[in-house]
């Protein structure tokens, strides 16, 4: 793990987004052992195979959390949002990481990187 990122989830001002980025994180590590972190745009951004796996982004209320490559997936309704290759989920004060459903979509997604 990178301590960069470690750095970064450090000095975010509210707790409960410290903490979401922490849970996020492991998820990434535990689908993708091998990922490679970087602050890129101000933001940790993960890839496998120097291809972007996953992103995540803070703003003043929410928490998001980008899976890349994401085309094929099957998404539940209403979770993301954004382009066909890219999908963001946000989390907001008070709502927790879901291993069980973030776990198959990056997986799949980042299978094909």
């Amino acid at each position: 793990m990178s301590q960069e990122i470690t750095e970064f989830i450090e000095n975010v001002k509210e707790p409960w987004q410290a903490q979401l980025c922490h849970d996020l994180r492991q998820v990434v590590h535990s689908v993708i052992p091998d990922v490679q972190e970087r602050i890129q745009y101000n933001k940790p951004h993960f890839l496998k195979n120097k291809k972007y796996a996953a992103v995540i982004s803070n703003s003043k209320d929410a928490v998001s959390f980008t899976i890349f490559n994401a085309a094929g997936l099957e998404l539940p309704e209403g979770l993301f949002d954004g382009p066909p290759e890219r999908k963001t989920m946000k989390f907001r004060n008070g709502q927790q990481v879901e291993d069980e459903m973030l776990t198959p979509l990056l997986r799949q997604a980042s299978s094909t990187l």
